[in-house]
């Protein structure tokens, strides 16, 4: 076995482990107790968890997910987790960026050329459901992650469960 193999090896037994002791916790959380990335924590869920598709399915994910209404967004970094509701804008290109803006607290700039896959992700979260889609970078991390809104008793919004699971399904 190469030393390339034996630190892969090394790298998915800390995962294993991380996730072992919180298997419904925060990806992030896991992956920084292994030392290991959001996307190594990714791929060793149960078959089915974590589907990913390359970025190149961009546009008519972002297209499915723009029609889907109010949906929660988030942007997890080291400094901060920024939750913010509202519906996706279409979104266009120009000057190099996916630009996003509409009537929606949801909007920005996103440097689209930096995703290099998309995350479906259909796990336990906390003694819950939650199914959300990643984008990539290719640093293993999510750029930002859009997920299924739950209703006022904390339950997934089911027309958004079918849309997740359609979508998932066509994507992959």
């Amino acid at each position: 076995m190469d030393t390339l193999t034996q630190t892969d090896a090394i790298r998915r037994d800390r995962a294993i482990a991380a996730l072992a002791e919180k298997p419904d916790g925060v990806i992030e959380q896991i992956a920084a107790k292994a030392d290991v990335t959001p996307a190594e924590v990714l791929g060793i869920l149960p078959e089915g968890a974590a589907i990913v598709v390359p970025a190149e399915r961009w546009e008519p994910i972002w297209k499915d997910l723009s029609s889907w209404g109010d949906i929660l967004m988030i942007v997890h970094t080291d400094d901060i987790v920024l939750e913010v509701e509202g519906s996706l804008p279409e979104g266009s290109e120009g000057h190099g960026w996916f630009n996003i803006h509409g009537d929606s607290p949801i909007g920005g700039h996103i440097r689209k050329e930096r995703c290099i896959s998309i995350a479906f992700v259909d796990r336990g979260f906390h003694g819950r459901r939650s199914c959300s889609v990643w984008f990539m970078n290719a640093e293993g991390r999510a750029m930002f992650k859009v997920f299924v809104r739950r209703d006022k008793e904390r339950n997934l919004i089911e027309d958004q469960v079918q849309r997740f699971e359609a979508l998932r399904q066509s994507a992959a």
